[in-house]
């Protein structure tokens, strides 16, 4: 599989994003998470905007009911950026330009912020924080993203009163917990962005349901010395959909074959034991009407990247750190604490003890992913050089979207 990723593609540069919701937590908006605390990160940052299409048809792109579409995304622009004669010009139906608090609120940067206003670039202002040097820019950007964190939850119904008068939209930052987005969401906040999608709300008793109980047992079966295709194919002959929706992934796009798989058996025949369990745990992730898509979306990706890092690494068995990386969020998936589900899923050890600790060489893997998902790119002990992390990110979101496109097909 590694030597599909082609290297020579990479932007030379960390880049991840991070989804801005709306009231109905879907996703409007990606926000873009890149290292760019030295002036040659900052430039190739900019060039890589000048000559925006990767980050466009990857970064920007997502699959929202079948179709293929890209979002806007935020981009943080430093002093230096805003001001420069050079500054790329952006389609800008695409980027939302993101001016940051701590910037130098000066006559010239008010008339440049101006200038962008009335060029037609939507403008957020991050970090905001009441402060009267910031009084003039309220009426040139379009977006007030307010850290919810560094504000006590008392204040922040009289600051919404106040910007009122402004009609700015208020994007709530740092959001951490489904209570806190229902907080922000009853104070008058129409977008949202932080980790409440990643933090489980555990309903005390709670079993997994039949058709997840079946997906597990294929699980159990798959991962038995004596299973056969025609033993696994017997678990769910007796479920006609499951066994539709499985060949029905299995034929798409996502695996690029060239010929038509018609039975259980025929596909373990074919792909291996060790694609169809793959697959398997794909379903028991995805069959979850009630939680937002983004959340099945996340784990994919996570449970991609993991797989080509572990590839790239000639690790044995890949396919344990997709599942690793795929199962790394079930717990917020099926609001079920961590240990009390890892009793009813029948994952080999060495998995377990990396979801619960990041122990072994899964473990350190899943956690460098995480890291490089949440933009954490100076935590990250490289295993690889920088490009391969980058390509093997990307890489993994035009997968995720192939996959999202595979089972939202009728």
């Amino acid at each position: 599989m590694s030597g599909e990723i082609d290297t020579e593609e990479s932007l030379d540069l960390l880049l991840a994003r991070q989804p801005v919701f709306n009231k109905s937590q879907d996703v409007v908006a990606y926000a873009l998470l890149y290292r760019g605390d030295d002036e040659a990160t900052e430039r190739k940052f900019s060039d890589h905007l000048a000559t925006s299409s990767v980050i466009l048809n990857t970064y920007a792109s997502i699959c929202q009911e079948g179709e293929v579409r890209s979002l806007p995304c935020y981009i943080k622009l430093t002093d230096k950026t805003i001001m420069s004669e050079h500054f790329p010009e952006l389609p800008k139906e695409h980027f939302v330009l993101e001016v940051l608090s701590h910037s130098e609120i000066s006559p010239e940067f008010i008339e440049r912020v101006r200038e962008l206003n009335q060029l037609g670039y939507r403008l957020a202002l991050s970090d905001y924080k009441p402060d009267t040097k910031f009084d003039p820019l309220l009426n040139l950007v379009h977006i007030l993203k307010i850290d919810i964190q560094s504000i006590s939850t008392e204040s922040i119904p009289e600051l919404v009163k106040k910007l009122r008068p402004y009609h700015l939209e208020l994007l709530a930052d740092k959001v951490e917990t489904q209570e806190e987005f229902r907080k922000c969401y009853e104070l008058g906040f129409s977008l949202f962005q932080g980790y409440f999608l990643s933090k489980p709300e555990p309903v005390k008793g709670k079993k997994l349901g039949s058709s997840k109980m079946l997906l597990l047992q294929m699980m159990v079966e798959l991962q038995s010395p004596t299973a056969t295709a025609q033993s696994v194919e017997q678990l769910v002959i007796n479920d006609p959909l499951l066994t539709y929706r499985i060949l029905r992934v299995v034929n798409s796009a996502a695996f690029n074959l060239n010929r038509e798989i018609e039975s259980l058996s025929h596909a373990i025949s074919l792909l291996g034991f060790e694609q169809i369990r793959k697959w398997v745990s794909l379903f028991l992730v995805t069959d979850t009407q009630e939680k937002p898509v983004e959340l099945t979306r996340s784990m994919l990706i996570r449970g991609r990247m993991c797989e080509l890092l572990a590839e790239m690494l000639g690790r044995d068995q890949p396919i344990n750190n997709f599942i690793t990386g795929l199962f790394s969020k079930l717990d917020v998936l099926l609001d079920m604490e961590l240990p009390e589900l890892l009793e009813q899923v029948p994952l080999q050890n060495d998995v377990k003890a990396a979801l619960i600790s990041y122990e072994g060489q899964l473990g350190q893997i899943l956690e460098q992913v995480s890291k490089y998902e949440d933009g954490n790119f100076e935590q990250i002990d490289l295993l690889l050089d920088q490009q391969y992390y980058e390509v093997a990110y990307r890489h993994s979101l035009n997968w995720s979207q192939q996959v999202m496109q595979s089972l939202s097909e009728k």
